[in-house]
């Protein structure tokens, strides 16, 4: 049993706000790279405060005492130049209430959300920013300043001066609230995020990516340079404009790259000697992982982008696949074409069929598909992929229910988007590009998808695919193009527009019962056409009906063809 710790005992202490939060101003309060983003909202923040206000505990903080250079730093939403100090204190535990409390304080931090906090003396609660601020509604970083405040009741507040008593009274819990502190003097920065993971192990819990960022996160030195998994996410829907994936598939799909269990245990993830199972890439760094990692999740998405016509993030129905196929990627990333035809075969089909083969478990769904890859043999891997399906029915789903956040949506969407949609104004189709801009931070297609009718119909017609309109771009006037169906453009010519209008699933029939006002024919119309479609594409994608046989190279004439026919059951 290893039995390293720490050096010596944490010392307790405890600092009032006002002498806390001007270290923290002044850049001698710091938060190390390894730790979490922060996630509280404004809520969190007005909780806060009040808790303090009526002296309630807020926990204590645990923070590392250690040398530290000097730095740009952010804190929140103050960037803070932090002076070389012998004797620093780093925020191991305790991030989300010091970035708070430092921005929220702070005449600058707190102009940005979730900072803005105002104190109603009338009704005596913290409140978020009112919208005509009134007198006796004082912003908190005037309430923690005295002299400020005195001048707030001689201005802006000076109708308000009844209320001072309780201002000063507020003001006075403020700066005088204790926060009970543990001081770790401690050199190996291994203790400082083991302390981190056993601590965030408690209360709510950290997401599993946020763990795996903090134990592997390497010195403090260098950080900003080193890739994470944020910063992966983020330059893939750069790069790609397929939309940020969330941080916990990222870890996965590095993790399935090393090893076919992407659910495996993280902690000894670099350490090839006491994990339990072998890596794919023994030695391989922390840094050499991610970078390697993010290559084949790229790979990933141009696959589905460019081959199996899933053009977004928000047009995939389960994430569990981009882990795999980043395993598939990472070991073959030039693959027969054969091989890639093959590979769509079993997305589509995993997609459409995998909730009933794999009984809804999208982790074993992942760890399943990821066992049948195997590094160095490309033919097995998509014959035993494509043998994990072969329990599975073909299945086009129905398209008389339509939410943009259920899987069903995704695959309708996907359909619409081999169409290409074109603008009613010019004739030209929507590419990828204007896609990916309209969807910019968003990883849900709503923003891309219209109602019709949004009122005014049956119950059941109303969530019908029909009433929907997938218009992918933010330039053109989505609320225009049902006016614009009815009528040509007189600089395009007939078959211009007929494209316009087939590219929107929309026939002559479909466009007369629009012209005339009979939505519930007009969707009856559209939504025929809307089935056809879905069934066309999910035919030429999943192929159900076609030989799986690998490509012509990898056959060997000499042995019994028929292991093509020999393949693995994932329900077996």
């Amino acid at each position: 049993m290893n039995t390293a710790g720490l050096d010596t005992q944490p010392s307790a202490d405890t600092y009032e706000l006002e002498d806390l939060i001007p270290r923290a101003w002044a850049g001698l309060v710091r938060v190390p790279h390894f730790q979490r983003d922060f996630r509280w909202g404004s809520q969190d923040v007005l909780r806060l405060f009040d808790s303090i206000v009526r002296g309630y505990p807020i926990g204590s903080l645990l923070l590392w005492v250690r040398a530290s250079p000097p730095e740009r730093m952010t804190l929140g939403s103050l960037s803070i130049e932090a002076p070389e100090s012998d004797s620093a204190l780093w925020v191991v535990d305790g991030q989300q209430r010091i970035t708070s409390l430092a921005n929220a304080l702070h005449p600058e931090g707190s102009r940005h959300a979730p900072f803005v906090v105002y104190y109603d003396l009338i009704e005596q609660e913290f409140i978020g920013p009112p919208t005509h601020p009134s007198p006796h509604q004082v912003p908190v970083h005037v309430l923690f300043d005295l002299d400020k405040l005195l001048d707030w009741f001689d201005t802006t507040g000076k109708s308000a001066k009844e209320y001072f008593p309780i201002a000063r009274q507020v003001a006075k819990r403020l700066r005088q609230f204790k926060i009970p502190v543990y001081l770790v003097k401690q050199e190996d920065q291994d203790v400082l995020t083991d302390i981190f993971d056993r601590m965030n192990n408690f209360g709510k819990r950290l997401s599993r990516a946020e763990i795996f960022s903090a134990l592997f996160a390497g010195d403090e030195e260098g950080a900003d340079d080193r890739l994470t998994i944020s910063s992966i996410a983020a330059e893939i829907s750069v790069q790609t404009g397929f939309g940020t994936i969330d941080d916990d598939t990222v870890l996965h799909a590095i993790l399935a790259r090393r090893g076919p269990d992407p659910s495996r245990e993280i902690r000894l993830e670099f350490d090839d000697e006491r994990r339990r199972t072998k890596s794919d890439f023994p030695g391989e760094d922390r840094d050499t992982a991610f970078s390697e990692g993010q290559v084949a999740l790229v790979r990933a998405v141009e696959f589905l982008q460019q081959t199996a016509g899933v053009p977004h993030l928000s047009m995939v129905p389960y994430k569990a696949m981009l882990v795999v196929l980043t395993r598939f990627f990472a070991h073959f990333p030039v693959p027969e074409e054969r091989h890639l035809q093959l590979l769509r075969r079993i997305y589509w089909r995993v997609v459409l069929a995998g909730p009933a083969v794999f009984k809804g478990s999208f982790t074993s769904l992942a760890r399943v598909l990821c066992s049948y890859i195997y590094p160095q043999d490309e033919q097995r891997s998509v014959r035993d992929l494509l043998g994990s399906m072969k329990s599975a029915t073909p299945y086009v789903p129905s398209s008389l229910k339509f939410r943009t956040n259920e899987a069903v949506a995704k695959i309708i969407l996907c359909s619409w988007w081999e169409l290409r949609p074109r603008s009613p104004f010019t004739g030209l189709p929507y590419d990828s590009h204007d896609l990916a801009e309209a969807l910019s931070e968003h990883n849900t297609a709503a923003p891309v998808v219209h109602w019709i009718y949004p009122r005014g119909l049956p119950k059941a017609q109303k969530f019908w695919a029909a009433n929907r309109l997938f218009v992918p771009t933010s330039t053109d006037p989505a609320n225009e193009f049902m006016t614009r169906f009815t009528q040509r453009p007189f600089d395009l010519d007939d078959d211009a527009w007929n494209a316009v209008l087939g590219s929107y699933c929309l026939t002559d029939a479909a466009v007369e019962s629009l012209r005339n006002e009979r939505p519930e024919e007009f969707l009856e119309h559209r939504q025929r056409v809307i089935d056809s479609q879905l069934t066309n594409f999910l035919d030429r994608m999943a192929e159900w009906e076609h030989e799986d046989t690998p490509a012509l190279q990898d056959l060997d004439f000499d042995d019994d063809i028929d292991e093509w026919t020999e393949l693995p059951d994932a329900t077996a």
